[in-house]
């Protein structure tokens, strides 16, 4: 996960458990939802770069699989 994603996804989880505190201390009903969403937020943004990172290193994983492949063959040819 890039910096920046990981600062952006913990910031949107951080301000909405502070809001939905702060709602719910007050009693204020909409600011807990909106923290509640915003929390929510981050955690699927969290998800999502995960997931992203996951790809990521799969497809790192494939090519080097497929770069030995072509490296072998190339070495068995020569031969």
């Amino acid at each position: 996960m890039a910096l920046n994603d990981k600062l952006d996804a913990t910031k949107d989880k951080v301000s909405g458990k502070v809001k939905e505190t702060t709602g719910k201390v007050t009693g204020d009903e909409k600011l807990e939802a909106k923290g509640k969403t915003e929390g929510l937020m981050g955690k699927a943004k969290e998800g999502l770069e995960n997931i992203k990172d996951k790809a990521s290193d799969l497809a790192e994983d494939v090519a080097e699989k497929f770069n030995d492949t072509v490296d072998s063959v190339k070495h068995k040819k020569d031969n």
